[in-house]
């Protein structure tokens, strides 16, 4: 029998991803985004839920303007937190295992240790607070639940870090990016992968799921620029006090991905490789 998964935020950078990759594994994809399924409605949820009776539901749809969430407070905790809990309360009314697609943001981003997926979470931002409140409800409501945090995440779908070096070099010959902030680039196609194949068992808990290695921001844009030929474009290291933003960013976002092997899945390739294959599927695209 096919397995029904429905996704949130089916038209995202993640979303678009997860319905090729349940299509690619035979599986049926119902996407939905906020035409289809409004997650701040309660009654939206559980009206589409009940209808299409998936048999699990990824739910990736999120406020994720990190910056703009500072002066929108009110608007990304209904959409992260309250929208969280009415998707979460909805698998529960229906008996449907649900996962939740978090972030390194819930930590405090000190230390230079990789957070392990049991952490305490102390959130530096609204961004991050919200996702905690999400996360929480879900704890809360149920038992059959998969917490995936992600980080530093590129797609072909939407904006991205990579996009946004490659359109600034051949802009301006030049960037400055922050070498104070560590963690890993995570490609959606790999994750796709992934999470896909997380969500037809039942080894159901909070996990960390990135692409393997670490870099600074400022080494993934040199790497950018190295694999795309662009080496004449000139980078220049600065620190996140010289680099003004209205969230503060969590300088260490190394996540622990032991739980994801000692569980039995496959993890994901080290991200060179994967920013290769994906500038390869870029250029391609265009």
């Amino acid at each position: 029998m096919s397995m029904r998964v429905l996704v949130t935020g089916a038209k995202g950078q993640l979303g678009t991803d997860l319905m090729n990759e349940l299509n690619r594994q035979g599986l049926e994809a119902i996407g939905v985004d906020i035409e289809e399924m409004d997650i701040t409605d309660a009654e939206s949820c559980r009206r589409v839920i009940s209808r299409e009776k998936p048999d699990a539901v990824i739910h990736c749809a999120a406020y994720t303007a990190v910056d703009a969430a500072e002066d929108n407070v009110e608007l990304c905790s209904r959409i992260n937190g309250q929208g969280t809990r009415n998707v979460a309360q909805a698998c529960r009314d229906q008996g449907i295992k649900l996962m939740y697609i978090s972030t390194d943001y819930v930590f405090d981003g000190q230390g230079t240790r990789p957070w392990e997926p049991d952490d305490p979470r102390d959130p530096l931002n609204v961004y991050g607070e919200t996702k905690y409140q999400g996360e929480l409800a879900v704890e809360e409501l149920l038992d059959q639940y998969f917490t995936v945090r992600i980080a530093w995440v590129f797609g072909l779908a939407g904006k991205n870090f990579i996009k946004t070096m490659l359109r600034l070099g051949q802009e301006r010959g030049a960037v400055s990016v922050v070498d104070d902030q560590i963690g890993s680039p995570t490609y959606t196609y790999d994750l796709a992968r992934l999470l896909v194949d997380m969500i037809q068992t039942d080894r159901y808990g909070r996990y960390h799921a990135t692409n393997e290695g670490i870099c600074s921001w400022y080494e993934f844009a040199c790497e950018i620029f190295r694999q795309a030929g662009m080496d004449q474009v000139q980078v220049t290291p600065v620190s996140s006090q010289q680099f003004a933003a209205k969230a503060k960013r969590p300088s260490n976002s190394r996540m622990s991905k032991e739980k994801l092997s000692d569980n039995g899945f496959v993890r994901l390739p080290d991200w060179k490789d994967a920013l290769g294959r994906y500038l390869k599927v870029l250029e391609q695209s265009r």
